[in-house]
């Protein structure tokens, strides 16, 4: 099984690029969903983060908003909720990883926001970061509800510098393109991947990206 560590910082195109290895026919793990279950009704983390943050349970799952007011601006619960929730994601991702592999596929790829701050790429056999000039990552996150000019500076500092992702990368994918070159260098990507490990080709055809939009 080869694993592929995908990231890039925020609003830098990840969730597409996750999709577009999807279509290649590449199961993929998203580590924003797994936290989602995890904290959604009846999730695993539910008990635990209720006990370490009493009030953010209501009906059976955590409110998002009030656990984010309680450790977005406070290192220490960050750390403790982090603390938490990166075991039970590791579990949910090993599950996936083994499904996988049962289910004949030789390629996964890990769609992990953090993954070099969390030392995830220790765990992948190549990386591909996603990434985009300053103003189109800018354009693109303030386009998100609730998003601030603090509340982006303060995501941005508790993430590796663009650059410096880019540079640790096998591969880096460059979203400002149009959705069909990133198709494309996406797809070869898969296949140099496939050619280094000696992995077969499927028979099948991607679909084009207006499947993606």
């Amino acid at each position: 099984m080869v694993v592929i560590g995908l990231t890039g910082s925020i609003a830098m195109g990840k969730t597409t690029a996750g999709a577009v290895f999807g279509r290649l026919g590449v199961p993929v793990h998203d580590a924003d969903k797994a936290v989602h279950e995890l904290l959604g009704p009846n999730g695993a983390a539910v008990a635990a983060v209720e006990d370490a943050f009493p009030g953010v349970a209501k009906h059976g799952a955590i409110d998002r908003r009030a656990l984010g007011e309680r450790v977005f601006e406070d290192a220490d619960a960050l750390e403790r909720l982090e603390a938490l929730l990166h075991p039970l994601v590791r579990q949910h991702e090993d599950k996936f990883i083994g499904e996988a592999e049962k289910a004949g596929h030789d390629l996964v790829v890990l769609d992990i926001p953090l993954l070099f701050e969390t030392g995830g790429q220790d765990r992948c056999d190549v990386i591909v970061v996603v990434s985009a000039p300053p103003e189109i990552q800018r354009r693109r996150a303030f386009r998100r509800p609730d998003m601030t000019a603090g509340r982006f500076q303060a995501i941005l500092a508790r993430q590796m510098p663009d650059d410096e992702k880019r540079a640790r990368a096998d591969f880096v994918v460059d979203t400002s393109k149009d959705l069909d070159e990133n198709l494309r260098a996406i797809e070869n990507i898969v296949t140099v991947i496939r050619e280094r490990y000696g992995l077969k080709t499927p028979r099948r055809h991607p679909k084009g990206a207006s499947d993606l939009a």
